[in-house]
Order: C-alpha cells, then structure tokens, then sequence
C-alpha cells in the first residue's frame, strides 16, 4: 500500500498539490448565524440531512485513509457543528491512528466544549478553532440569528485550554454589525495570550444575502488595530497557510487575518472538502460535489477509492476567488453550513 509521502507530487491543473482535508460531520447547527445559516432560512422545519445519509464513522475513516494515501498530512472535523455529532471523541480517536495524518483539529462554536473538550483531546486532537463573532452579548445574538452568548463561548475556550488543545479564536467581521467589536476582541485575546483570527466575510453559498459594501477588509482590520497596538507581519509557516499573521511588538502573540475577498489565496490551495453525506467539493465555493458515499456503499476497496479520488483531484482547476466578479457571486454556490468552512 502507498502512503501519502509516496504520492505527495500529486498536484491539480494549477500545480497545487493536496494537503489538506475538511470533513464536515453534520450539517446540524446549534446556532444561526446569518453568514452560514440564517434563521430566515434554516428555520424549525428545515429538512437536514437524515440520519442514514450522513456518513458513519467506518465510511469516514476509510476515506481519510484514502486521502492520505494521497498526500493528506492534515484533517479538520467541521459541521455544521461537530459537537453534535454523537461520540465524537470516537471518530477523532479512529481518524487519529490514520498513518500519514500529522495534524487533527475541530471548528466549533465552543458551547459544547465543557462538555468534550478534554475526551476530544484524549482521543488524540491536536487544534481547535472556536468560533465568537463578539463580546457584546446583543452583537453577539444579532450576528448568531439570536442563539447563544459569548459567556458560553468562553467557557468552551477555557475548558479548550484546561485540557491542553492549541486554542484559536475566528471572529468574522461584517461591516455595520460587528466591526466596532474588533479591538474589544484583540484586547481580550492580547491578554489571554491567544492568538485571534478575523475573517473576511465571504459570500460561500446563496442564503447569506452576501454584499461587497459589508466586508471588512485586511487593510481596514490592520488599521483599526493599528491605532492601538504595534505589530510586524510574520512568515508563512507552509505553502497555503491560509491566514496572513502578524505579532504583537511588544509580547509573543500573534494575530491573522483571512483574506479571502481583497486578497485571493486560490493559487495555493491545497484544501479539499467532505460534506456529511459524502460529497467532495475541491473548492469552497463549488456549485457541485462529486459522491464518494456512494462508491463507498458499493464496497469499494480502498485502492479503487485512491485511484478515483485521484483522477478528481489531477482534473481540478477551481479558483473562484482569483475569479471573483459580479457576475460570479450571483451564481448558485453549495451553503457554508453543508460544507464546512
């Protein structure tokens, strides 16, 4: 059997090879956020995935074997919100032993952490990126569609770190909603010695009602955060780092910025995506996916799912936002709560 070392020259149309892998694990949410699922849409009687659809915990480890086979070194367990997916701790257990893997994280919102935070890092994760949009409870429950409170949320971050995970807090900023919370956040994460990621809000999928005119840029978060604190950038660690990261002048904490919207990072992409039901999408913004649960309940070997997710991934060409037009945004895109971030 090969491993992921003995097919790392593996690359698409555009030479990017294929490192990394997003699993998404349900596409259930406790929370509504209007930039992933807004309640207008994603209300009480909206038909999520049934239960026989989403992939099983076997289903899901035989692919990420497959995957690493092909170059995969890191996994991120996504959802909707993963911590809703029943024994979870279980799968990161499976998905830890997976040889080739060197790094297994989670994107949560955090409320649920309590509760799993140190059974997850038992079972052999190593990251977490927890998500809170502000500290203000109001703001917070305006951009959440009127779910939780960032009380819970910090407490999912502290039990994050009394169990030992590397800890990054992702904060998403619309412009005229929650952008006047961008220093509240670098101040309390600056000393909380926590590193703290802005994300530019994106137009992933068609609900979001997403505008140009709303998005925070790089240049505008820098120079917000510019007025109070000094700081230099910092090298990227890898080829398709996705943050643009930046430390503090005068203590060892970092900050990052994803800048998806102003500044396009399409030509080192090296992500794919795994919806719950067992699509792969090869771009964030893919209008399609390509079934693997199918081929999987057929009883395909692991040989035939590593010569099929290959030829997906050797055709691959997708750079929507090098792309990016008025024309292109309109266009049906796949929603953020069914792939994953």
């Amino acid at each position: 059997m090969k491993t992921g070392a003995e097919n790392s020259q593996m690359k698409d149309t555009l030479n990017r090879p294929l490192r990394d892998l997003r699993i998404s694990v349900t596409d259930q949410c406790n929370f509504r956020c209007a930039y992933c699922m807004p309640r207008e849409v994603f209300g009480p009687d909206y038909p999520f995935l049934p239960k026989g659809d989403i992939l099983g915990d076997d289903e899901i480890v035989l692919l990420a074997r497959s995957f690493a086979r092909l170059g995969i070194e890191k996994i991120r367990l996504t959802g909707g919100e993963p911590l809703l997916r029943k024994d979870l701790p279980d799968l990161v257990g499976k998905l830890a032993g997976v040889e080739g893997v060197e790094d297994l994280s989670l994107t949560t919102n955090g409320v649920l952490l309590p509760r799993h935070a140190r059974a997850l890092k038992e079972a052999g994760l190593d990251r977490i990126n927890i998500s809170l949009d502000s500290l203000n409870a109001d703001i917070f429950r305006q951009m959440s569609g009127g779910k939780g409170d960032p009380e819970a949320v910090l407490k999912g971050i502290e039990a994050a770190r009394a169990a030992h995970l590397n800890v990054k807090v992702n904060m998403v900023v619309k412009k005229g909603v929650n952008d006047q919370e961008v220093l509240p956040m670098v101040r309390h994460f600056r000393e909380q010695r926590t590193t703290l990621r802005f994300i530019e809000y994106m137009d992933v999928g068609n609900t979001n009602q997403w505008r140009s005119a709303e998005v925070q840029s790089a240049k505008e978060l820098l120079d917000t955060i510019g007025r109070e604190f000094e700081f230099e950038p910092v090298d990227p660690n890898y080829r398709g780092e996705v943050a643009a990261r930046y430390r503090y002048m005068d203590i060892p904490v970092e900050f990052g910025i994803i800048n998806s919207i102003t500044k396009p990072f399409c030509s080192d992409c090296n992500r794919a995506r795994l919806s719950a039901d067992g699509k792969l999408f090869t771009c964030l913004f893919a209008t399609a996916g390509h079934d693997l649960r199918a081929i999987v309940r057929e009883g395909a070997s692991e040989d035939r799912l590593v010569d099929h997710i290959s030829k997906i991934w050797l055709q691959r060409k997708d750079r929507y936002s090098e792309e990016r037009s008025e024309q292109s945004t309109g266009k049906p895109k796949i929603e953020m709560s069914y792939i994953g971030g």
